[in-house]
């Protein structure tokens, strides 16, 4: 059965005795389903639902999970959807197939006939750059991470990478140069000497690289990272969204603005989490000896 989201942007297909619920994401530019993707050639992300946590997936198998414009809308569309949606407190970034992406269909975005694919107002940016996801994200990587792919998992908070990950930031090979947040992503996870390396060689590196540079959190088996990214998500949904919430808000103040601002943010915090039901039951539960259940309160 077919439902309107509380959000309204997106009708949901509740399934009798199915614990997933899937999301046929709303054009926010058009304003239409966008059902009829599903079946389009170049490509889809589409989403699911987990209790809490909000499954995005690149579904582009075909070509390596290459994004098309429209692929790039409706990722934003799905990180849009899991910003203005209460009852998602986590999302999971991932990919069907061998590889995670190879990045942007070229032609499309920068040949004869390209496509127009800027920012629509009030959606969440896919980079992270203009309009940021205040929920926390974890990104499962697989195969190839190419370009952009390093760029959306850099974007996120968590990254799990399966030990077969090839990465590269080769858009200088291209001719071109990182437009979206490489130039100073690599360097606040790895440092500069790690990051301009990599930056400038434009080499492909390993899981294995990418975990000792900080890039990724974790190296699993290939075949494994997503439902440990699952797992992961579903462990930081178990605690006050939103706790997590202004924890992050509060840590990108620092990177934003540097220690001052972060250290004036702190009375904020204290006045959304102090007057929270959340809290009222974090200390209930702990006064009762038992596990608290948070309702983003």
């Amino acid at each position: 059965m077919l439902e309107r989201a509380s959000n309204g942007c997106a009708l949901v297909e509740r399934r009798p005795g199915c614990c997933e619920d899937r999301h046929d994401l709303f054009s926010f530019r058009q304003g239409k389903s966008d059902m009829s993707t599903a079946k389009s050639s170049v490509g889809q992300v589409r989403t699911e639902v987990h209790g809490h946590v909000l499954k995005i997936i690149i579904d582009n198998p075909a070509k390596k999970n290459s994004f098309s414009p429209q692929m790039m809308f409706q990722m934003s569309d799905a990180l849009t959807l899991l910003d203005k949606t209460d009852e998602y407190w986590v999302g999971v970034v991932c990919a069907e197939g061998a590889d995670f992406t190879a990045g942007l269909d070229m032609p499309k975005f920068f040949g004869p006939k390209a496509e127009n694919w800027d920012l629509r107002d009030g959606t969440i940016d896919v980079f992270a750059l203009a309009n940021r996801c205040r929920k926390p994200i974890v990104t499962a990587v697989q195969g190839i991470v190419y370009t952009i792919g390093i760029e959306m998992m850099l974007a996120g908070d968590i990254v799990i990478a399966a030990d077969d990950c090839r990465f590269c930031q080769m858009e200088s090979k291209r001719g071109i140069a990182p437009f979206g947040g490489a130039h100073f992503r690599f360097l606040t996870r790895a440092g500069w000497g790690d990051a301009m390396y990599h930056l400038f060689l434009c080499d492909e590196f390993t899981s294995e690289r990418a975990y000792k540079i900080g890039l990724v959190q974790e190296v699993v088996p290939a075949g494994q990272q997503i439902e440990r990214a699952m797992q992961v998500a579903e462990t930081i949904a178990k605690n006050a969204p939103i706790g997590i919430q202004v924890t992050k808000e509060a840590a990108l103040k620092f990177i934003e603005n540097g220690e001052r601002a972060a250290v004036d943010y702190i009375p904020k915090i204290k006045d959304r989490v102090f007057n929270s039901e959340d809290f009222k039951e974090g200390i209930q539960s702990f006064v009762e000896r038992r596990a608290a259940v948070f309702r983003g309160q």
